[in-house]
């Protein structure tokens, strides 16, 4: 398929200086899981025909690639000019579309787009037989970074995580990804039902013998409107967690691991650039069921977000009309977010960035700056602006400092 691209009309009597404009990222959903996990709260559908992928079962993929570049294209007089610095496919299972469709995809982007040379590309994958399969067409098709859901390498608690993958198809798919891939991340979990401190740290230290260039290590939480929160499984209480914290984090920082955000590690050179431009509050323009932007302009800041329901969201994109809402974003409401996102950096920000992102002075969030300080969350040396190593350990309570009341 081919998509002509759209010239926004009065755009060329505009004087935009985009180098004045954050970067700008491209983020792609793929709505669809074989089967949802009991602990995900993100926007992911259990799609029926999937769960007989062996037996001739696919998505509506060649639908869902028409309805994304509609989408994509529907969006351009939003970003027109601007370039992309990284494209993420994210979900859901985005390693359940063939090659192929990831391929026509990212032609199209390219076309429509401009994309900077040496952008980093990830996709998501899950280390299932049928999807590492693929990894070789993945990278043929343009990814250059695949990041793994192995969340364990012990089989009892991939079942209690609801995982489809065993211990042994996580091993075998790392291998599969590291002979075309030489950027990888594996996303682990920990403080899962009934773990010890002992396995935790064997999960961490198997993943390590690969060697990744990314390790992401996210503690279980029960989200809201998920099987955990209305069945709560057995968990390790807090004292338990914190330890496998940080057992986590000296472990890998004796292997030359930087702990650079809240839940990731990363290799000299190797922080995933997608995700540090959400942290500094750069743009991103998210296509595909429920996805969400964020775009700056030179007098406001917007969200969108696009149909939740995949079926809505493809009825809706093929008429070129995807957003279901959009909102220009309060002074209050930018600032806040600027904080939520730059505090879960290790290093924090430097000042000038808060003006740079949000056009606002930093005296706005004076007050609450000083009661973060104060409370010992926050340290400044007036350049740069960093939570302590107390404020990384209760970010809630850091974070909560800047949520305006009517919040």
């Amino acid at each position: 398929m081919s998509i002509q691209p759209l010239h926004p009309v009065g755009l060329k009597s505009q004087a935009v200086n985009f180098q004045l404009m954050p970067p700008l990222s491209l983020y792609i959903h793929i709505p669809w899981c074989v089967r949802k996990c009991p602990y995900c709260d993100f926007n992911s559908h259990e799609a029926k025909p999937v769960l007989s992928l062996s037996k001739g079962g696919s998505l509506p993929e060649k639908e869902y690639v028409a309805a994304l570049l509609r989408d994509l294209e529907s969006a351009l007089p939003r970003v027109w000019g601007r370039r992309v610095q990284s494209v993420f496919f994210g979900g859901g299972t985005p390693s359940l579309v063939s090659g192929e469709g990831i391929a026509e995809i990212l032609r199209q982007v390219r076309m429509l787009l401009p994309l900077e040379h040496n952008a980093e590309i990830t996709l998501e994958a899950n280390p299932g037989t049928v999807e590492a399969g693929k990894f070789a067409a993945f990278r043929a098709a343009g990814v250059n970074r695949l990041s793994l859901g192995i969340q364990s390498f012990n089989d009892q608690h991939l079942r209690a995580l609801g995982r489809i993958h065993s211990a042994d198809e996580a091993k075998r798919a790392i291998a599969i990804a590291q002979q075309h891939f030489d950027n990888l991340n594996l996303d682990l979990m920990y403080a899962l039902p009934q773990q010890t401190l002992e396995q935790a740290l064997q999960d961490v230290q198997t993943a390590l013998d690969y060697s990744p260039q990314h390790l992401s290590c996210y503690h279980l939480t029960l989200e809201p409107n998920t099987l955990f929160a209305h069945q709560p499984p057995p968990l390790p209480d807090d004292d338990a967690s914190s330890a496998m914290q940080q057992g986590i984090e000296a472990l890998l920082a004796g292997q030359g691991y930087a702990h650079y955000e809240t839940s990731a590690f990363a290799r000299p050179k190797k922080q995933s650039r997608h995700n540090l431009n959400y942290w500094q509050f750069g743009d991103y323009l998210g296509i595909g069921a429920g996805a969400h932007s964020k775009l700056s302009f030179h007098d406001k800041v917007i969200r969108q977000a696009r149909y939740k329901q995949p079926q809505a969201y493809l009825d809706a994109a093929v008429q070129g009309m995807p957003v279901q809402s959009e909102q220009v974003l309060s002074k209050e409401d930018i600032a806040f977010e600027f904080m939520m996102n730059a505090l879960r950096l290790n290093n924090g920000f430097e000042e000038v960035l808060f003006q740079e992102r949000t056009s606002l002075p930093l005296l706005l969030i004076r007050h609450e700056l000083d009661e973060a300080e104060k409370r010992g969350l926050l340290q400044r040396d007036g350049q740069r602006i960093a939570p302590t190593e107390l404020g990384q350990r209760f970010l809630n309570d850091l974070l909560q400092i800047f949520l305006a009341p009517e919040h």
